[in-house]
């Protein structure tokens, strides 16, 4: 007797269930954007609120909008091609030298990243517990040992789960004291007209998106798409969802991504503006804590510590995730995560152990990163404007042209960072 062929409720079933399927591919970008949470986006933003109120708010604003361009730019650039950015330079740039020294600067960024990230989670641990900041600081480099081994050991989806849920955390955190005490509606829409006061606020709002635009996420985010949506090839899954499909949920996990990190950066903002205007000592996270605490309570001044911790824990799990791939992309060298990540702890904690302040090391940590944003924003316009990289689904010309104008802006405005912190203005 003939088999039966599969039943039509079956073939139901799936196309019912495509959305659900759609939604299970989310998840690259909320990790990769767990670097526009980070204890420096934290500082900037809480400065920026503290001493000039709702003034920059249009800031926050442009740099998401500029933010999910470049985001999306690099998780195509990993979904189309297969590779990370790393990867596609370390094939292109044929001069070994050349190649030595992109990858020199790309680490350098990469570790002072790491340094910011690890310092936020100290000085986290010292406001929740009084934890000396020096073994806070290994403590945050022991727990993100832990964070990398799941990635290593149960792949890409049980570690997106993990740094999804310290999302989470970091939301509650930093978003609990706008119900307490809401910014004044008036001064929010104030706010979204660009301008500026000094050369005070032009330093911050180029801290601002210094800190929102930083080179590991965009070296990051190509490497996790590339490790979620592996290309197809000799023995592929054949089920693998179409570039197209891909692409679409990519634009869908891209535009989630940068909603929850624009809305609590600016939230964090807004926070400071309303309840701590002309509050001394809020240009220091410690400084900050206090006055959230004495202005808002403590219940939420330690919300505010715990969402710092959990931005920590994430965002340098992520940096030595980037840090990993730039080496193995550039050199062709795998050296295991763990490994890396306790090399990468040691300049945190030798500026932990002399006493170094943590707030002027995460500010001189946003300087570093101004250097690296060329070398990470001009290849990655140029490579996925290309048909011979994407093919049919390089960038179209408004994109390129967008994806021009916003490169040279965000040069141009962590140049004039740069200037203003050389000259002391």
């Amino acid at each position: 007797m003939p088999k039966a062929g599969p039943r039509p409720v079956a073939r139901l079933g799936v196309r019912r269930a495509a959305p659900l399927r759609g939604m299970w591919m989310l998840g690259p970008a909320l990790v990769a954007g767990v670097a526009y949470l980070d204890p420096g986006n934290v500082a900037s933003n809480m400065t920026a609120g503290a001493r000039y109120g709702y003034l920059l708010v249009w800031v926050v604003l442009a740099g998401n909008i500029m933010a999910w361009l470049i985001q999306y730019l690099s998780a195509k650039l990993g979904v189309v091609t297969g590779q990370s950015l790393p990867e596609v330079l370390g094939t292109r740039i044929r001069n070994r030298w050349a190649r030595r020294a992109y990858w020199l600067q790309a680490e350098l960024v990469a570790m002072a990243t790491d340094i910011a990230e690890v310092l936020g989670g100290a000085v986290a641990l010292y406001l929740l517990f009084d934890i000396p900041l020096l073994l806070g600081g290994a403590i945050t480099g022991a727990v993100s040992m832990v964070l990398l081994a799941v990635q290593t050991r149960r792949g890409p989806r049980h570690f997106e789960f993990v740094i999804i849920g310290l999302m989470l955390i970091i939301v509650i955190g930093f978003v609990a004291g706008l119900f307490v005490a809401p910014p004044d509606p008036a001064g929010v829409l104030g706010g979204m007209v660009p301008r500026f006061d000094d050369s005070g606020s032009v330093l911050l709002a180029a801290s601002i998106l210094g800190a929102t635009i930083m080179p590991h996420a965009i070296y990051a985010h190509s490497a996790l798409t590339r490790d979620r949506f592996p290309a197809r090839g000799p023995g592929a899954d054949s089920r693998r969802p179409s570039l197209r499909t891909l692409l679409t949920v990519t634009r869908w996990d891209v535009t989630i991504a940068m909603v929850i990190a624009g809305s609590v950066n600016l939230a964090i903002l807004l926070l400071a503006a309303a309840n701590l205007a002309g509050v001394e000592g809020t240009d220091s996270l410690e400084g900050a804590y206090a006055a959230i605490s004495d202005n808002l309570g403590a219940v939420i001044g330690t919300l505010f510590a715990v969402g710092l911790l959990a931005s920590g824990l994430a965002s340098t799990s992520v940096g030595a995730y980037a840090g990993a791939e730039i080496m193995h992309g550039l050199l062709t060298i795998r050296i295991p995560l763990l490994a890396r990540r306790l090399v990468t702890l040691i300049p945190a904690l030798i500026i932990l152990g002399i006493g170094f302040d943590p707030t002027l090391a995460l500010v001189l940590s946003q300087v570093v990163l101004s250097f690296g944003i060329p070398f990470a924003l001009v290849p990655l316009v140029a490579l996925t404007a290309q048909r011979r990289t994407l093919g049919e689904h390089a960038n179209r010309p408004l994109t390129t042209v967008l994806g021009v104008v916003f490169a040279a802006l965000l040069i141009a405005l962590n140049a004039v960072l740069l200037w203003l912190v050389a000259t002391g203005a």
